[in-house]
């Protein structure tokens, strides 16, 4: 809806390193959402981490229902571990979902993440990136590219 005066055009697009940590969450479910539904999932935002997960995604066959937690940066942490969640999150401006004990693995074999204090004595590792090995690993889990960087 237009703001009162406001005759036509939309708003501005979002400077999303303007936002909030709970405004980039939305916007990146939004996001994520938007390349599921070309996958024939229906997405649902939960209002709080239900078993871990930040949304349902739940497949128009009927017969694959994902859980997922939305990550602003690839994400493994151990709290995660063996509770059948999904990871998604960007590299870039490529989003990929991936099985959250899966993505270990991989980072085990492509990276020393799991031998750094950040993942052995916090429990948790993130990066922005990826090294070449890891990112031909994680190909097969890309959605696609939407940027999360507008500005104005």
């Amino acid at each position: 809806m237009l703001a009162s005066g406001q005759s036509k055009g939309l708003p501005t697009l979002v400077d999303y390193a303007t936002l909030g940590a709970k405004q980039q969450e939305i916007y990146n479910f939004q996001k994520v959402a938007a390349l599921l539904a070309d996958y024939g999932f229906n997405c649902i935002k939960l209002a709080d981490d239900w078993n871990g997960a930040d949304f349902i995604a739940d497949h128009l066959g009927g017969d694959l229902t994902l859980r997922v937690q939305l990550k602003g940066r690839l994400t493994i942490a151990k709290k995660y571990s063996g509770k059948a969640l999904q990871i998604a999150f960007p590299i870039k401006e490529v989003w990929y979902i991936v099985d959250h004990d899966q993505l270990v693995e991989f980072c085990g074999v492509h990276t020393d993440w799991l031998k750094t204090s950040s993942w052995v004595v916090g429990g948790h590792y993130s990066s922005m990136s990826a090294n070449p090995g890891l990112k031909a690993a994680l190909a097969p889990f890309a959605l696609g590219s939407l940027s999360i960087t507008h500005s104005q």
